[in-house]
């Protein structure tokens, strides 16, 4: 019995000391913790991030804090971040970033243009000088030419002046050589086409032809075309104009025969072409009338002889041909 209750005391005593404890326990760990002044202070110190100025004679009128009065300082926290602030920080971030590129590129980009606008007028002014003075020595050049030109052309043309000078009196002398010698030759005026010399096809109009007498109205209902030209009437007929007797009464015809039209002309016309280009060519120096004469058909004769014609001594188609007036 005595070891039962001996036990069963330590048992009551050791529950005493562990109650005892934890009460003790639980008391130390309710009461609060005493920190030293100077650890209190430097940990604030840390959290502060705003204080008022130091507490020191010069700020002491200024803002009425006497010298031993203890300074009073308040502890800020750092403000929780919400993520949309922070999104609309990058994004203002971003912007002014591109802001000053912006700008730098504009600066740039003006500062170019300066310096290009310089690079042109200087490169401009440069060829408008080039151009300038190219100008002037074409004028000077110009100026050069024309005078070496005008004292040339000056002994040219008078020269040339010299030759044609001579050329017109000398052809004025042979022209007049020329018409005495073709009216001294005596070339025969042909009346007659039916010998050898002219058989040809160009011939045939003048080897048929003969007079034919007719009244007014005959010639008429035959032919469509009748002229009257140097007291005569003629009437057209497969490219020859042909005297048309009996037509009038009074009716005077100086040559007998056919002449050789061409594009449509009338016989007069025909005949004055044919005086004109004989004139030039220094066969004949009679007037130019649009008569087939003795006088024209004497130099129509002398030109079929000198260019081997047959010498007809009327207007035919070799030899308006040969005279360059069809």
């Amino acid at each position: 019995m005595g070891k039962i209750q001996g036990t069963k005391t330590m048992k009551r005593t050791l529950c005493v000391i562990c109650i005892g404890t934890l009460a003790l326990t639980l008391t130390a760990w309710g009461q609060p913790t005493k920190q030293r002044p100077e650890r209190a202070n430097a940990h604030r110190t840390a959290n502060v991030r705003a204080t008022r100025p130091a507490n020191n004679a010069a700020m002491s009128g200024a803002h009425r804090y006497t010298a031993t009065a203890p300074s009073r300082q308040r502890t800020y926290t750092a403000p929780r971040t919400h993520p949309n602030s922070v999104v609309n920080h990058n994004a203002r971030t971003r912007e002014v970033r591109q802001r000053s590129v912006s700008s730098n590129r504009d600066f740039r980009a003006r500062n170019n243009a300066a310096v290009n606008r310089e690079r042109t007028v200087a490169v401009n002014r440069d060829r408008n000088a080039a151009e300038l003075r190219a100008r002037k020595d074409l004028a000077a050049n110009r100026e050069r030419k024309v005078a070496i030109n005008r004292a040339r052309n000056v002994g040219v043309n008078r020269s040339r002046n010299a030759a044609a000078f001579r050329a017109r009196n000398n052809l004025a002398g042979n022209r007049g050589g020329n018409f005495a010698y073709y009216r001294g030759r005596n070339v025969a005026i042909n009346n007659n086409f039916h010998s050898a010399a002219f058989r040809g096809q160009q011939y045939a109009a003048f080897r048929n032809y003969h007079r034919e007498w007719h009244d007014r109205g005959w010639w008429r209902s035959h032919y469509n075309r009748i002229v009257f030209v140097n007291s005569g009437w003629y009437y057209w007929n497969a490219g020859y104009w042909f005297p048309a007797w009996g037509y009038a009464p009074s009716a005077y015809y100086a040559y007998d025969g056919p002449i050789y039209g061409y594009n449509g002309l009338a016989p007069d016309r025909v005949i004055v072409d044919v005086q004109s280009q004989l004139q030039r060519d220094g066969y004949y120096d009679g007037s130019i009338d649009g008569v087939l004469g003795s006088m024209t058909r004497e130099a129509i004769a002398a030109f079929q002889a000198d260019h081997g014609l047959a010498v007809t001594s009327v207007i035919d188609q070799p030899t308006l041909a040969t005279l360059g007036v069809t």
